[in-house]
């Protein structure tokens, strides 16, 4: 039974290897895109008196949301994969993920989702779309946002810090090649 349950973690741990190795590749090729969500940040949403053009009012990252996102930056370098244009949700936790794994970013309220405006979110996501469509060809566009929007744009619902990688497709749209959390 022991050499059973042995064998079932070895071919588990070579499958996540190959899906692992398959999404670092994607991410090599001409016109990806990465959308991440915003690295640990503690609670759940930003208190209604948040306001966008002051941090201390917001929900932001802590060390430990920090470290996790340096982390991010230093898998793609480690895999030496060079990032194109850094989108980011106006919040401070989204743009500090994006400065501290990739650089400076260019805030885009597109990003910023809306869950209880149904028809703005749709706009953002028709908006978000059309941006990842444009993305034919260079280094991967980076999109740093939210769980909620990462969830719209790929079924996935993923963690904080978690990234999912989109392939352009031979049929000129992108297609979802998988998630990661770096560690």
């Amino acid at each position: 039974m022991r050499y059973v349950i042995a064998t079932l973690l070895c071919l588990v741990s070579a499958s996540d290897a190959h899906a692992t190795d398959a999404i670092w590749e994607a991410l090599r090729t001409p016109g990806s895109v990465v959308v991440l969500r915003h690295s640990y940040a503690p609670g759940g949403f930003d208190p209604p008196t948040a306001k966008l053009d002051d941090c201390s009012t917001q929900r932001n990252l802590d060390d430990s949301g920090r470290a996790q996102a340096r982390r991010v930056g230093e898998a793609f370098r480690q895999h030496a994969i060079a990032v194109g244009t850094i989108l980011s949700s106006p919040r401070c936790r989204c743009l500090d993920t994006a400065r501290l794994a990739f650089g400076e970013p260019q805030a885009w309220d597109m990003l910023q989702g809306a869950l209880n405006d149904e028809m703005r979110r749709q706009q953002q996501l028709v908006a978000i779309r059309q941006r990842i469509a444009e993305q034919v060809s260079g280094s991967p566009l980076v999109l740093v946002t939210h769980g909620s929007v990462v969830a719209d744009l790929t079924g996935l619902d993923v963690r904080m810090g978690a990234f999912v990688v989109l392939r352009r497709t031979a049929e000129r749209r992108h297609a979802v090649v998988g998630e990661l959390f770096v560690e």
